[in-house]
């Protein structure tokens, strides 16, 4: 299993929509609203880039609300 780590910048006042949203989603293990550049943080499992893919491509673009992504894919070292 791999994690990523989501961060996402919605349209003004979508925030609560985008969050409930990404709770929806079943690779989504985390969701947070935060403070900053970004307006939410999702954290996501998956099983291979293909199911990232998949979950990123897929499901994150059909959120309305949702302007631009930035994703950190989490390495073990």
């Amino acid at each position: 299993m791999s994690t990523a780590f989501v961060l996402i910048k919605t349209k003004p006042m979508m925030e609560a929509e985008v969050y409930r949203a990404l709770l929806s989603i079943d690779n989504v293990v985390e969701t947070h609203v935060v403070y900053g550049e970004y307006d939410l943080a999702a954290r996501i499992d998956f099983s291979d880039e293909k199911e990232m893919a998949k979950v990123l491509m897929g499901e994150f673009r059909k959120i309305p609300g949702v302007e631009q992504t930035e994703t950190l894919i989490a390495v073990e070292v």
